[in-house]
């Protein structure tokens, strides 16, 4: 069977954007059907993004201090497990519902990515076999950037300075979960950790490195080790990228490593080809 899932991984900086969009335009122009979810996605199948989640009893308490957003609650919860989702981000942008500050700021402290890891990777893995499970019969090829490797060593490592064994189980758990999919793991490579993250600097917003900075050295793995600025997060993405080379050489899926260092579209393109050649 031909692979339903492509996975693109790599540091911040090493090109995961570009490589999963060159990979959908190769698999477009062989005929192939091709789905792309990049980071930030909100409509995600097996990740959530902007999304706070409440056990039922947490719920009820909040409806109770927050009585007068009663209505805009009940429209936007959907039901999971043994609580609710709140989608806020697509309440904000698509529903253009605008929340009081108080009640916003609420919602974001139980963000999925924010809550305590056991139950994060408890809603995270319950989404990827819902995913895995629906997909399965699906004709679609599907290409995920970021969401199995860089999401969970962001929040078990970086945000929280959990030890590897949390986050080498969180990851196998996923990789157990998508083998009916045939998944095949893309990883993209820098010779220089330094010079790909600093080019992604030169490149962005000032806020973007402004909330990088604060994500990375304000708490867990960073703060931990006392690492400040950016010299702080180019030695948390050392550390980083020989964690992510551990858990990629434990991973038993097809699996791929690409360098991108040149960031040369058709050399890209060039290494990119054989290995869809190959499974396709």
């Amino acid at each position: 069977m031909a692979p339903k899932l492509i996975i693109v991984e790599g540091l911040p900086g090493s090109g995961k954007s570009t490589t999963a969009k060159q990979i959908f335009d190769i698999l477009n122009s062989k005929g192939i059907d091709a789905e792309l979810y990049t980071e930030g996605n909100l409509n995600h199948p097996a990740d959530f993004d902007g999304v706070a989640y409440f056990d039922s009893e947490k719920f009820k308490i909040f409806e109770k201090i927050y009585p007068e957003s009663d209505d805009i609650l009940n429209k936007i919860k959907i039901k999971h497990l043994t609580g609710y989702l709140i989608p806020y981000r697509k309440a904000v942008e698509e529903q253009q519902i605008k929340f009081e500050n108080k009640l916003f700021n609420d919602i974001i402290k139980n963000d999925i990515y924010e809550l305590p890891i056991e139950l994060h990777i408890k809603l995270i893995l319950n989404r990827w076999n819902n995913f895995a499970t629906s997909y399965v019969k699906n004709n679609k090829v599907i290409i995920f950037e970021s969401c199995f490797i860089q999401n969970p060593i962001t929040v078990s490592m970086i945000k929280n300075n959990c030890s590897k064994d949390i986050t080498i189980s969180y990851i196998n758990n996923l990789a157990n979960i998508i083998i009916p999919l045939e998944p095949i793991l893309i990883y993209v490579e820098q010779n220089s950790i330094r010079e790909s993250f600093m080019k992604a600097v030169s490149e962005r917003k000032k806020e973007w490195i402004d909330g990088f900075i604060d994500y990375y050295t304000n708490q867990g793995y960073g703060l931990y080790n006392n690492l400040k600025g950016i010299e702080g997060i180019i030695e948390i993405l050392k550390a980083r990228n020989i964690f992510e080379k551990e858990i990629y050489d434990s991973i038993k899926l097809a699996k791929y490593k690409i360098d991108n260092s040149k960031f040369d579209l058709e050399l890209l393109k060039e290494r990119i080809t054989p290995i869809i050649d190959r499974n396709f």
